[in-house]
């Protein structure tokens, strides 16, 4: 059946009505009773009235209902979180190229923050490879001149300064463990070399001295996914043990990543004291981590209690090298129309 645009829909119900008021008045001129020609054009302009109003409401309801589902939108979200009833479909031809021009928006504007996030990540993690680099050729070089002078010093130093000069060295050696430390944790070169698994086994490794009981278990292959995806899972990893080392009080840390066939999930779960709500906004970088996981279209969930621990779980969608996953329920049918 052809589907008419609104206005012409009105346009002609209207024309037609006013046509029988008209020839209705017509066949009534004679009439000298104008009692009953008043009640007779009441009669009418009521039928007309709720004529319209059954023809526009049903008209209309769609489009309605359309901006109620627009505003649910939630670009904080992966894909937006377009609600199912935004599927490019209506009865009315009004609506659906009302759908389909918002599904084509959204489509560009989650493309355009995809890119401008996966920029703004590789120039974040680009600096912090400049400063790793930079802690470990200067910094570093400096602090072993340090160390060879205080060796040359010992040579010729006086007895009683032996021991000042030795932990004096013993300090400088602390300083470059912890700043090779601070260097790896920048920019981890097991992660460009080994891969998303060997880099978070290496940190749990590193880690484990920490006075915390750590585990690592891994299911699945990962070394296809995109370099962003890792350098995300890889990322919230790092904040969620050094959260849970930092503030747990617990003993237990267990660092799980699976792959299933569309998604790779990652969990942290401590068993200590747990936060509130209220500490959840201070200072546990909850906010960052979200931020990170939105760059790869992932979600990230805490599920914690005072007393009951901690679990901070991150779900990311597969995507391999060069792959695109910008809406992905709605790019086809919106392609089929342009």
């Amino acid at each position: 059946m052809e589907r008419r645009p609104i206005f012409t829909e009105v346009l002609i119900l209207n024309a037609a009505l006013v046509g029988l008021a008209a020839a209705m008045a017509a066949l009534l001129a004679g009439w000298q009773q104008p009692g009953r020609i008043f009640l007779l054009a009441t009669a009418m302009a009521a039928l007309a009235f709720l004529i319209n109003t059954a023809v526009l409401r049903r008209r209309f309801n769609p489009l309605e209902n359309l901006i109620d589902e627009m505003e649910k939108v939630d670009l904080s979200q992966p894909g937006a979180n377009l609600p199912p009833g935004i599927d490019g479909k209506a009865d009315s031809e009004e609506v659906e190229r009302l759908e389909l021009a918002f599904l084509r928006m959204m489509r560009r504007l989650e493309a355009e923050r995809r890119r401008s996030s996966s920029a703004a990540l590789r120039a974040q993690e680009e600096e912090r490879a400049r400063v790793a680099r930079d802690l470990h050729d200067q910094v570093n070089q400096s602090l072993t001149g340090v160390l060879l002078r205080l060796e040359a010093a010992r040579a010729v130093a006086p007895p009683e300064l032996e021991a000042e000069i030795a932990e004096t060295s013993a300090l400088a050696h602390r300083a470059m463990d912890e700043l090779l430390t601070v260097a790896r944790q920048l920019r981890p070169s097991a992660l460009d070399d080994l891969g998303l698994k060997a880099a978070i086994a290496g940190q749990v490794e590193q880690l484990d001295r920490s006075g915390f009981e750590l585990s690592f278990e891994s299911e699945g292959e990962l070394g296809d996914l995109d370099p962003d995806t890792q350098l995300v899972i890889y990322r919230v990893s790092q904040e969620a043990i050094g959260n849970a080392i930092r503030h747990s009080e617990g003993k237990r840390i267990v660092v799980s990543l699976k792959r299933s066939a569309d998604r790779v999930d990652l969990s942290v779960t401590d068993d200590g004291r747990g936060f509130s709500f209220a500490e959840a906004t201070t200072g546990l970088g909850l906010g960052g981590m979200r931020e990170r996981a939105l760059l790869v279209g992932g979600e990230l969930t805490t599920e914690s209690r005072p007393g009951s621990g901690t679990t901070v779980r991150l779900t990311v969608p597969v995507r391999y090298e060069g792959s695109d996953t910008d809406l992905p329920r709605s790019e086809a049918e919106a392609e089929s129309v342009e």
